[in-house]
């Protein structure tokens, strides 16, 4: 008895399109140095959360809705008074994608979520950190349509990051055109 597993369709569209353009634009003699998305990283900060007792099951919900794994506490390591916050409370959830399932949460990013967003322009270029990884900032979750409006406590933001192998901001910014994400163009 043979399984048949189900690829991504961006895992295909990068296998089969991507890849290739990528090893003739940059060059690359050795399939390994083409650039590929390594993990995705979503967090959402919480600092409500010091005052109110519910704020992180709604929001663990909310992020296991949007990506499909359950996220982890990320808690306080140092204590400040100013902020009424000690060591140890809970002020974020994180969830890193790998594999299959960071393939098909940027699918839904990319191809569904972002043509939600009202009055978009396009994603800045400008938020790659040098070696070629990016940082996207989302002003409310309720983008993506796992969410519905009656289902959310509260409208929060989330940051998202994608970690690649490029070893540029220039490999990286065209592994992600490539790959659909909507840049602004000049």
């Amino acid at each position: 008895m043979t399984t048949s597993v189900r690829v991504p369709r961006m895992l295909e569209q990068y296998q089969k399109e991507v890849f290739p353009v990528l090893q003739n634009e940059f060059g690359y003699t050795n399939p390994m140095q083409v650039p590929t998305l390594n993990k995705i990283a979503v967090n959402i900060g919480l600092g409500e959360a010091v005052n109110s007792s519910g704020v992180i099951e709604h929001a663990t919900d909310d992020l296991m809705a949007i990506t499909g794994q359950r996220p982890y506490v990320r808690r306080a390591k140092e204590s400040i008074s100013n902020f009424k916050l000690r060591e140890g409370m809970p002020i974020g959830l994180s969830v890193t994608l790998r594999h299959t399932r960071m393939w098909e949460f940027y699918d839904r990013l990319v191809n569904s979520s972002m043509p939600r967003i009202r009055d978009f322009r396009g994603c800045s270029t400008r938020a790659f950190d040098g070696r070629g990884n990016y940082s996207l900032g989302i002003t409310e979750q309720l983008i993506f349509p796992e969410l519905s409006f009656e289902d959310v406590d509260r409208v929060r933001g989330l940051q998202v990051n994608f970690v690649t192998t490029a070893k540029t901001d220039e490999e990286g910014r065209r592994l992600l055109d490539l790959l659909g994400m909507p840049f602004q163009r000049r």
